[in-house]
């Protein structure tokens, strides 16, 4: 590992990764995906570069679950926490927030798919932006 490289792992400590550059940029998701993936109302995810991240412990533990229409969202088998999404080539685009070890350096920038909202848990008056559905892409997010 190197001395800047911002780690993180899964609950049970199984799967452990390493960044070797820092998060893109980071936002909340409230898609009904998310929301039962994560048992949240919102899930915070961090945009990676590609190749950024590398598994140092656990690579036999991640799982994937491949929905018919989206990225594959990858957790751990032992305990179950949601890691990261790859894309269809295969690249780690989007690690959650919650499995960083230490403060990845980048804040939520704006909430997108906020249509699905829960009524349970109103949006916040935080003021980020709000887009109904995904945000559109610019070139540094891609």
């Amino acid at each position: 590992m190197t001395e800047s490289a911002l780690t993180g792992g899964c609950l049970c400590g199984g799967v452990r990764f390493e960044l070797d550059e820092p998060p893109v940029f980071a936002s909340y998701c409230h898609c009904t995906r998310c929301q039962r993936r994560s048992g949240t109302a919102a899930s915070p995810q961090a945009r990676i570069a590609p190749g950024s991240l590398r598994i140092t412990a656990g690579e036999e533990l991640v799982r994937s679950y491949q929905p018919p229409d989206g990225f594959a969202k990858e957790f751990c088998s032992v305990c179950g926490s949601s890691l990261w999404s790859r894309d269809e080539q295969g690249v780690i685009k989007g690690v959650r927030m919650g499995v960083f070890d230490g403060d990845p350096g980048v804040r939520p920038s704006h909430r997108q798919y906020v249509a699905y909202a829960t009524p349970w848990e109103p949006l916040p008056d935080d003021g980020l932006p709000r887009y109904p559905e995904a945000r559109p892409q610019t070139y540094e997010q891609r």
